[in-house]
C-alpha cells in the first residue's frame, strides 16, 4: 500500500538526456514492479538541491520501445508507487503554427486524443471509475513551468492544443491540414493516455512540448525526417535540463499543492459501489486509488 500524506515528490517522464540534470546527486536505477506490467524502464532516483527527482525514460533506454507499445498504465503506477506527487512531461512535437518554430517550448494546456491502440485507464470490469479530463493538465505545475522557462532564458508559449496522434507514421498532408482547422497547435504520438491516467492516479500533470519541425503542411519546408527531428533534439537537451532544474524548486516549495484539485480527482469518480468491486481490481490499483479504496 502506498503511503498517503506524503511529501511531494516530483517525477520527470521524457527522453534520454533530459536525466542528466546538473546538480542531481545521489542517483541510482531502481526497478520497480506493477501490476499493469513493466514499465518502460528503472526509474532513475536522485536529489536535486536536497529535494528528490525521479525521472522515467517513456521509450526506455536507447529508445527502443515505440510510442504504441509504452506501457502507460505501468510507468504512470511505477511514478505513484514510489512516492511522486508531481509530474513534468518532456515530448518532442511537431508544429502546426507559423509562430511555434522549431526549437521553441510550448507549454500546453489542451489535447485532443487520436490514439486507438492503447490502454486508456485503470479502471474497467469490477471497478469503474469517470475522472474529468474537462482542464487535462495541472495549471499550476504550467504556471511553475513558465515561470521556470523565463528564469532559464527559454523560449517558451504558455498554453495551446497538443493533438496526440497514434504514429509511428507521420502525418499526412490532409491529416496535418485537418488538425490545423481544428485549432491544434502542436502535434506528436506520446501524450496520451498519460495525461488521463496520470489524472485517475491523482497526480498532478503538465507538459513541456519541445518543437523540433514544422509539420509536413509548411510548404516552405521540406517533410519531417527522423534526422531533423534529432538535430533539432540534441540542441534542445540543454535547454530540456535547465528548464527541469530550474522548475524543481518553484514546484516542490509550492504550500499550495495540497489543496490542488488533481490530488482528489478520484473523490467524485467510483461509480462501482464498494460491495461490488472486484477483489483483484482493488489489489492492482492500491498505488493509484489506495486513498479512494481504503477510506470507503
Amino acid at each position: 500500500m502506498v503511503n498517503q500524506g506524503k511529501p511531494k515528490m516530483l517525477g520527470v517522464i521524457g527522453g534520454s538526456g533530459v536525466y542528466d540534470i546538473e546538480g542531481l546527486g545521489n542517483t541510482c536505477w531502481r526497478k520497480v514492479s506493477s501490476p499493469f506490467g513493466e514499465p518502460s524502464d528503472e526509474l532513475l532516483c536522485g536529489e536535486l538541491d536536497g529535494q528528490p527527482l525521479v525521472f522515467l525514460p517513456r521509450h526506455g533506454r536507447g529508445h527502443k520501445i515505440p510510442p504504441s507499445e509504452i506501457n502507460f498504465r505501468a510507468n504512470i503506477d511505477a511514478l505513484k508507487r514510489v512516492g511522486v506527487t508531481d509530474v513534468i512531461s518532456v515530448s518532442a512535437v511537431g508544429s502546426l503554427r507559423e509562430n511555434l518554430r522549431p526549437g521553441m517550448f510550448v507549454i500546453v494546456d489542451q489535447f485532443i486524443d487520436r490514439t486507438f491502440a492503447r490502454n486508456k485507464s485503470f479502471f474497467g470490469n469490477g471497478l469503474v471509475a469517470h475522472v474529468s479530463m474537462a482542464h487535462p493538465v495541472c495549471s499550476r505545475l504550467g504556471d511553475h513551468l513558465a515561470a521556470a522557462a523565463k528564469q532559464a532564458g527559454i523560449e517558451a508559449a504558455r498554453g495551446g492544443t497538443y493533438l496526440v496522434m497514434e504514429g509511428p507514421q507521420f502525418s499526412s498532408l490532409a491529416e496535418s491540414e485537418l488538425y490545423r482547422s481544428w485549432n491544434c497547435d502542436v502535434i506528436g504520438m506520446t501524450n496520451m493516455p498519460e495525461a488521463k491516467l496520470a489524472r485517475e492516479a491523482e497526480l498532478c500533470y503538465a507538459t513541456v512540448a519541445m518543437v523540433t519541425d514544422y509539420d509536413c503542411w509548411h510548404p516552405q519546408h521540406d517533410d519531417v525526417t527522423v534526422e531533423t527531428i534529432v538535430k533539432v533534439l540534441l540542441g534542445n537537451a540543454d535547454k530540456a535540463r535547465a528548464l527541469v532544474k530550474a522548475v524543481a524548486p518553484l514546484a516542490l516549495n509550492d504550500h499550495e499543492a495540497g489543496q490542488c484539485g488533481c490530488r482528489t480527482a478520484l473523490q467524485h469518480a467510483l461509480i462501482t459501489p464498494p460491495a461490488a468491486r472486484d477483489p483483484e481490481a482493488i489489489k492492482k490499483l492500491d498505488a493509484v486509488a489506495g486513498r479512494m479504496l481504503t477510506t470507503d
